[in-house]
């Protein structure tokens, strides 16, 4: 096996992700596009159910009623799980040409 061929030689820590995350997390993600993981239905998240009587705010598909994502936050952080979303799709801005 050659040195290249070799999966820990490519490995990097959990850091390099930051860019890309950042990306994701500074637009309004109430317009990404969110594929259910339970029917494969897609619509824009802002027409997702979203039910805040929880310790969570909770959101279900508005094709299945499947539940899509839970978010919570409190002075430890900010918690999302998104076991229910197959993708999600953020728009890249469009360039400004003025």
């Amino acid at each position: 096996m050659n040195a290249s061929d070799n999966p820990d030689d490519r490995r990097l820590d959990g850091n390099v992700l930051g860019g890309a995350l950042a990306e994701l997390f500074v637009p309004d993600l109430t317009t990404a596009t969110v594929t259910c993981a339970g029917c494969g239905g897609t619509a824009m998240l802002a027409s997702y159910q979203v039910y805040a009587d929880a310790p969570a705010l909770v959101a279900r598909c508005p094709d299945c009623a499947g539940v899509v994502l839970r978010c919570a936050s409190d002075r430890r952080g900010l918690r999302l799980e998104m076991t229910g979303v197959r993708l999600l799709t953020v728009t890249a801005p469009a360039d400004d040409q003025t």
